[in-house]
Parts: structure tokens; sequence; C-alpha cells
């Protein structure tokens, strides 16, 4: 099977956390001997951003850890027939432009001998609907959704039996515990500040923890406006700009302890969905502490294989407890990496996606209108 998936980039992970995700499917998809391909728009804003801030050394971290993944830039406005040819499964993120989606789906209605599915990662569903009603998706064979309140949202626009829930997973090729322990200290937060969807929970959940608990923290991330900085330097945390996604792993090794402080969108009108950074943390075996965030589809076991605060006095009161009991961290190393390993991996999504494609192969199977 040809598999092609446009996405907004596969080159580059800069403010594009779908990129690990899409890496590790690819991945998992190519080792059980089908073909693919990532499609994605010259001059796309995450990739004019890496390359500005960084230049061509910014996607050596990539090259080194995905020789095998191939990508094809195409320009604006190319037809669409000849980035479609000999696909048999095409996957399109909602990250692109709504013509490109449109022009998709007519391919797919006019002929198209492929399954063609629209794939939703973020919260605009609900943050700003009309951004995603604006797609036409009334060609496409179905969506996957990345958490079950998402996929609730699809249905009541009418995908009905249509739409299935792909929850985001870590790829375990490269996001692995060290192979020999070393020294670790202090924390290490990899995020980006985005538009003030969390400016405040991270104060209360991360930099005054780590402050409290006289823990050094790392900051990794990009759009840090200089009020945000001016609150770490008051915080005393040290931030280092953007890392590459395939370098996290190194990070982590090198400290004690991470922090996930959910996005207000998914610990409120989203429950259930975590961040791709849950999977990052738990499957390179660091122990996670986490702010309020309702795992209301039973994707982990809070409290066993990360702790949960409920305000920053508890937060603290766990960060203290992670750097002063070595057995509790090796239990939450231990129970985190067991949860990865057994339900969490791309490889659990992979099987998933091509059950999802038999399912929708079977001659009873009618195609969604959208």
């Amino acid at each position: 099977m040809k598999v092609t998936y446009f996405t907004h980039s596969l080159l580059s992970c800069w403010n594009h956390g779908n990129a690990h995700f899409l890496r590790g499917i690819l991945c998992e998809l190519q080792e059980r001997g089908h073909k693919t391909i990532a499609l994605e728009q010259k001059g796309n804003w995450s990739l004019a951003n890496l390359l500005a801030d960084n230049g061509k050394a910014g996607l050596e971290p990539f090259i080194a850890a995905y020789p095998e993944l191939r990508t094809r830039s195409y320009a604006a406005g190319a037809p669409v027939d000849s980035l479609l040819e000999g696909a048999d499964l095409v996957i399109v993120h909602e990250w692109n432009d709504p013509k490109l989606v449109a022009e998709i789906g007519e391919a797919r209605k006019h002929g198209g001998h492929f399954t063609l599915l629209f794939h939703d990662t973020h919260h605009r569903a609900v943050s700003d609907p009309q951004a995603i009603k604006t797609f036409d998706l009334s060609g496409y064979d179905g969506v996957l959704a990345f958490g079950e309140t998402l996929s609730q949202v699809y249905r009541d626009w009418g995908w009905g039996g249509r739409v299935w829930t792909w929850h985001e997973a870590a790829d375990t090729r490269v996001f692995q515990p060290p192979r020999m322990e070393g020294e670790r200290t202090g924390l290490v937060w990899i995020g980006n500040w985005g538009d003030d969807e969390r400016s405040t929970e991270l104060a209360t959940y991360l930099f005054g923890p780590a402050q409290a608990a006289a823990l050094p923290l790392d900051i990794y991330g990009v759009r840090y406006p200089a009020s945000a900085l001016k609150t770490l330097k008051r915080h005393g945390a040290r931030y280092h700009g953007w890392v590459a996604n395939a370098s996290a792993p190194a990070l982590f090794a090198r400290h004690l302890a991470t922090v996930h402080v959910p996005r207000r969108y998914y610990a409120t009108r989203l429950p259930g969905i975590p961040t791709i950074r849950v999977f990052e943390a738990l499957a390179c075996g660091i122990p996670l502490a986490s702010a309020p965030w309702d795992d209301a589809e039973g994707l982990f076991r809070p409290g066993t294989d990360y702790l949960v605060a409920n305000d920053g006095d508890e937060m603290t009161a766990h960060l203290r407890a992670i750097t002063g009991d070595p057995d509790l961290r090796r239990s939450l190393v231990e129970h985190g990496l067991e949860t990865i390993r057994t339900r969490h991996s791309c490889a659990h999504r992979v099987d998933e996606l091509l059950a999802i494609v038999a399912e929708l192969s079977e001659p009873t199977a009618a195609r969604s209108v959208g």
C-alpha cells in the first residue's frame, strides 16, 4: 500500500507538535512494507521559521534520526492529481489550506481509487469551530480525531460512525530511556509559549513550584514574547530556545523530572486528550508530574505512571518527593514505560489505522458526506 500524508511539514518540528507522531507512524508503516511519502507546501510557516532561526543545521537532527523518511515539497496551486498519483491511502492533516483540502476531496469524489481521511490534532473544533467548518470534507471517507471528546464534536456535526478516535503516541524507536544512566539534575520543560493559552498555569504549576523546591529549571521552546522571558528570568529559569524534537530524549536523560502543563482547552473543554509531551516523557523514562488533567479515557494510570498536582503547593510537594525518593522515581519510570510499551507506541496506532482502512474497504462501507 502507498500511503500519502499531507502535512504542514515533515522536515520541521518548529511549533509543530504533530511532527513527532507523523514521523513515527510513517516509519512504522515502512517497516511493515508499505510505501510512504509526506507532502508539504513549499515555504510553509514552520519550516521557514526553523530555517530563519537555525539555518540548515536545524534539519540535521531530523535527518540523522529519520534517514528513511521521504518528503516532497509542492508549490501552492500544484495539480492535485499529480500529488495523489499511486496513492492507496491519503491522510490530510487539519493544518492545511482549505482549498487544498477541498481539491483532494473532489479528486476522491470523481474516481479517486484511494481511502481518504482527515486528521484533526488541534482544539480549533471547540475554540474556533468556524475555522474547521471552512474545510469541505464532503469527499472524505472519514475523520481521525486525536481524542474521544473531539470525535464527539464531529459526530455532532453529522459524521456518525465515520469518525475514529486516534490518539497520538510515542515513537519508541527514537524516544526511549538512555542506554546508560548518567547524572540527572533539575527539571526540564519542553513546550512552546503560544498564545497565552496556559501562561497562568505555567506560573502556578511549573515556575513557582520549581523555584519553591529549589530545583534548577531548563526551558526549551519557541514563541516566547519578551514578557514571557521576563517571567522566566524572575523565577530563575534558564531559557534555551528551540530544540529539535529528535533531540528531546537526550535532554530528558540529563534531568531529574519534567512537568506536564496542558493547554487550557485540553484541561477544560477537551478532557482526555494528553499532549504529545506525556507520551514522550514516559517513553524516555523520566519521572513526570502533571498539572490538573482529566484522563477521561483511561489512557494512563494517574498516580502510578505519573503524579498529579491539584494546585501549586501540591506540585511543589511532588517535586520535592521525586527529588528525595529514589524508589518513587524508579516506580514512576517503570510504570510509565510499561504503559507506553503495552498501549501507546506508534506501532499500536498503526494497528488501529490499518484496522480502520480495512473497515472502510468492506463492500458495505458507505462513505461519509461530512
